[in-house]
């Protein structure tokens, strides 16, 4: 599957002194399946990291308060 990003990220990879790539985008357009088919074709090693912390819900006053 070819994507016009990645005509950007070849360029990223090409630039010279490059720093680290963080990809920001809406919710399940394609980044991870992007990112980890450009690093297997471009690259020898790869680390993915996603950064989305998802924090459980609490109900309120769902802790005790011993006093």
């Amino acid at each position: 599957m070819e994507r016009a990003i990645y005509r950007d990220l070849l360029e990223w990879k090409n630039r010279r002194g490059r720093k680290p790539l963080v990809l920001y985008g809406a919710r399940q357009v394609g980044k991870t399946y992007m990112i980890k088919e450009f690093g297997n074709r471009e690259f020898g090693n790869m680390l993915c990291m996603s950064t989305a912390i998802r924090i459980p819900r609490q109900k309120p006053f769902s802790r005790r308060i011993r006093m």
